[in-house]
């Protein structure tokens, strides 16, 4: 297993000679298998070793066990020993972590301080990169995701990827070297172990080599995200202009994303796959889309930029028409489309059942003329069943996102608001079974 490891560690060039290397040590069989392995290369590596206990204190007496059991072994291997207490429970709190975050993020924490110019060594190994990739894929990845667990990041290595459970729990046994176990371990109030627990045995017996074999899958993935960053970087070399990307439309559709993703990181602004789509649909189609706030995604088919727009203070600025059959247009991006029809054509289930762009008024019981207008000052609407008048600026503020409350539709007719878009009906002109004529609207994007 020392060939296998010391093989994955030089592929990946993880050491480098006279490297201080920093190996994260919980007592487990894990961490105890990467200590003793890398004390065993430490020569053959160029490399000198060191070891450091994170103590999360959640199990009490157990906590402290595992500590002392970390401390006794660094004495007997004559190993540097470094032991690092923090509160998880009171930072999970604090925080608004589940403790298996809170006490993720503080370990960390703790290697990024513990190992200043030197490489911090993770005992991760492969069965921790197939649940890995499980838990991405169960909660939606691309490659990135689906390769599990990088072999080097910073200044952080896990020369133990290429090795499974298995052999290191063989490995361990024929040496006689005793390791610790965490109870949390053995129980599925954690994600990951649900997945060993559960998901890993059913998907052994479907293929016994599965945990091995993903290794040489995780390594194809990685070769071939390689790829495609080294083509996204010289796509980037090409089109990219400040905040633009130039004639990013001719480029595949992976590179693409990859390009508007670097785009819209660079920038500090979220995306997730589906804005992504969204986003690369208008870099060869054409359009706009609101990223955050007042910062938008403009495309023109061939070049692509981010863009802040203030928005218009639609309450400051009154808009007003006549409403008619067909289109109204007060907006520049959407209008609506007014449309008279008669009863007999519609069914209830039709009119209940409409989504937020599609709204049914009884035309009989309008008052005098009807005109579309943006919001005003003090709106207030009887929403249909509702007996009790709503103040417009808190339904908006209830329901409608920051970014769309600027370009908003009303309809009033002599009797007072009757339509808010985005937020429903005046009750006095709600249709009912009796209903003959109907208006119709439906709001549409220009």
């Amino acid at each position: 297993m020392l060939d296998k490891i010391q093989r994955f560690a030089e592929k990946n060039n993880m050491f480098h000679s006279g490297d201080s290397v920093v190996c994260g040590l919980s007592g487990g069989a894990d961490s105890v298998c990467l200590l003793t392995c890398l004390c065993e290369l430490s020569e053959a590596l160029g490399i000198s070793v060191e070891a450091l206990h994170v103590n999360h204190c959640l199990r009490g007496a157990e906590s402290d066990r595992d500590e002392d059991f970390c401390r006794s072994l660094c004495q007997r291997m004559n190993v540097p020993f470094t032991a690092v207490s923090c509160d998880v429970r009171s930072f999970a709190l604090a925080h608004s972590l589940s403790e298996e975050e809170a006490a993720r993020k503080l370990r960390y924490e703790a290697f990024a301080e513990n190992s200043k110019g030197k490489l911090i060594a993770t005992a991760h190994n492969a069965n921790d990169n197939l649940e890995t990739a499980i838990l991405n894929l169960a909660r939606g990845s691309a490659i990135k995701g689906l390769m599990g667990i990088p072999p080097v990041r910073g200044n952080i290595v896990r020369p133990l990827l290429g090795v499974t459970r298995a052999e290191i729990e063989e490995y361990l046994n024929k040496k006689g070297i005793s390791f610790v176990t965490d109870s949390t371990n053995l129980s599925d109030n954690y994600t990951r172990n649900k997945i060993r627990h559960q998901i890993l045995p059913i998907i052994n017996e479907i293929n016994p080599s599965a945990v091995s074999t993903f290794v040489n899958s995780s390594d194809a993935m990685r070769n071939e995200n390689s790829f495609i960053e080294s083509e996204t970087s010289k796509a980037l070399a090409q089109c990219r202009k400040g905040n633009s990307l130039c004639g990013i439309n001719s480029y595949h559709a992976v590179i693409r994303r990859r390009c508007i993703a670097k785009l819209l990181s660079d920038n500090n602004l979220p995306y997730s796959f589906e804005r992504l789509e969204k986003c690369d649909e208008i870099a060869v189609n054409g359009g706009k889309i609101n990223i955050s706030k007042n910062i938008f995604l403009i495309s023109d088919g061939t070049n692509i930029r981010l863009e802040k727009i203030e928005p218009k203070k639609s309450a400051d600025i009154q808009l007003s028409a006549e409403m008619k059959l067909g289109k109204n247009a007060i907006f520049e991006h959407k209008f609506l489309f007014i449309e008279l029809l008669k009863g007999k054509h519609l069914q209830m289930c039709d009119i209940v059942n409409t989504s937020l762009t599609i709204y049914y008024l009884d035309y009989d019981k309008i008052k005098g003329k009807v005109f579309i207008r943006n919001r005003r000052f003090g709106d207030r609407i009887t929403l249909q069943g509702r007996s009790f008048t709503s103040s417009v600026k808190k339904l908006i503020n209830e329901k409608i996102p920051p970014d769309f409350r600027s370009e908003l539709h009303f309809l009033e007719d002599s009797g007072g608001t009757i339509f808010a878009e985005g937020i429903g009906i005046a009750d006095r002109i709600a249709p009912d079974e009796n209903t003959m004529n109907y208006l119709k609207i439906t709001v549409r994007s220009c």
